[in-house]
């Protein structure tokens, strides 16, 4: 019997366990919120938030992947014409577990596990923009900083062809290279990304005509 990667393995074994999830995410879509125990909840969880990302997406492909885990039609139904469009927003974290205490008798630690169907509030669309916001303007300036040594190292090469030194001149083409595909992964498209490959290219020609010059 393979060993599971997580945690202790529920139920009897392998297709036992993914059968009990997959009953728990059935209920949970149904109900919105159940109560089980917290080991159970946290094994359950990222079944079920995947599941809710699949029917974000609304297409019947993404139906058809649901329903191979969820095979109770009515519960995806429900997940994708009344939870899907609710949490369409989000970007994720569409469960939520409390924990309650333990359970009478064998003392098991239990959890609440609830669907998050509140809309986001002003303040978290404003947050979640200023966060993008940030974002953006960082590799806007690592792709600025990238432009700038791609055109340094162009120059440099360029000294270095004049000068003679066409070994100093492949290196700085080199570098003037690395920092045009820097700019291109940081920003793809942008001015910042052109400029840099057009001085990487300036640098490659400039190393070319030093390796033919000293030929």
């Amino acid at each position: 019997m393979p060993t599971p990667t997580k945690g202790p393995r529920l139920g009897g074994g392998p297709a036992h366990e993914r059968l009990l999830l997959a009953n728990l995410a059935t209920q949970l879509f149904t109900h919105k919120t159940i109560t089980t125990t917290q080991a159970k909840a946290k094994r359950m969880q990222p079944l079920a938030e995947r599941m809710i990302t699949f029917a974000k997406r609304g297409d019947l492909s993404a139906r058809r992947r649901v329903l191979q885990t969820i095979t109770d039609k009515s519960a995806v139904h429900v997940l994708f014409t009344e939870i899907a469009p609710v949490v369409a927003e989000r970007k994720g974290g569409y469960t939520r577990i409390t924990k309650i205490g333990n359970r009478k008798g064998d003392n098991a630690p239990m959890a609440v596990i609830e669907l998050v169907l509140e809309p986001l509030t002003a303040k978290q669309a404003t947050v979640r923009e200023a966060e993008a916001a940030t974002a953006r303007a960082s590799r806007g300036n690592v792709a600025a900083s990238a432009e700038q040594a791609a055109e340094d190292t162009a120059t440099e090469a360029e000294n270095a062809k004049v000068d003679g030194d066409a070994e100093g001149s492949v290196d700085a083409a080199a570098e003037s290279e690395t920092a045009a595909v820097v700019a291109e992964d940081e920003a793809p498209g942008s001015k910042d990304a052109q400029d840099a490959g057009a001085a990487a290219e300036l640098a490659e020609e400039a190393a070319d005509d030093a390796v033919d010059g000293k030929k």
